[in-house]
């Protein structure tokens, strides 16, 4: 009676691992695919030079100053061009401020209108195009920008000082092909960013 119970007792039991293998072919192609949505982007910025640092071309500088009612284009000592909110027409300046009233949507979030409603950056990009032209080895630029300005607000105006779209020119001075596509112009990547003045 011993050996039979002594002989029971040694059988190593059988292990089931079906419904884990299961899940381990569910969970690895899942896993996998989900992967490739977590991104990070990076936006690379530059501290201000100060007085005493030396800057690559010390005659020209460029900077786009951010206000809550205008962008404004400088080279450092005066303003060369002022594109005006496209929100709000002579005398609605005073009046959103005074008012100080931000709309909320359904979840109590401040809503924030598109860049491109607030800020004219087509005319923005046009003359840092021309600047582009006169200065073409010049990479950097400032981006100055008061507290209030909202951050994609900011991002919104970066991305327009960092690349531009444009249409390739012929060489040859004939007409432009119709089927072309834009292709991305580099116009000053290397930003610091600062508060308005």
């Amino acid at each position: 009676m011993r050996s039979r119970r002594h002989s029971r007792a040694k059988e190593a039991p059988e292990l089931d691992i079906t419904a884990f293998l299961n899940l381990m072919v569910v969970l690895v192609p899942f896993l996998l695919v989900s992967a490739v949505f977590s991104r990070v982007t990076i936006l690379e910025l530059n501290m201000p030079t100060g007085a005493g640092g030396a800057s690559e071309d010390p005659g020209v500088s460029l900077e786009v100053v951010v206000r809550k009612d205008v962008l404004e284009i400088s080279d450092g000592e005066k303003v060369l061009a002022r594109f005006p909110n496209l929100n709000q027409q002579e005398g609605e300046v005073e009046q959103a401020e005074g008012e100080g009233e931000v709309p909320v949507d359904e979840n109590g979030l401040p809503v924030i209108p598109p860049t491109d409603e607030v800020y004219d950056l087509a005319q923005l990009r046009e003359y840092l195009l021309r600047i582009k032209e006169t200065y073409p080895d010049k990479t950097d630029s400032t981006l100055l920008m008061e507290p209030d300005v909202a951050y994609e607000h900011l991002v919104g105006v970066m991305d327009t000082v960092r690349s531009a779209e444009v249409m390739p020119v012929p060489e040859d001075g004939s007409a432009p092909d119709p089927d072309a596509t834009p292709e991305k112009m580099e116009l000053f990547p290397d930003i610091s960013l600062g508060d308005a003045p």
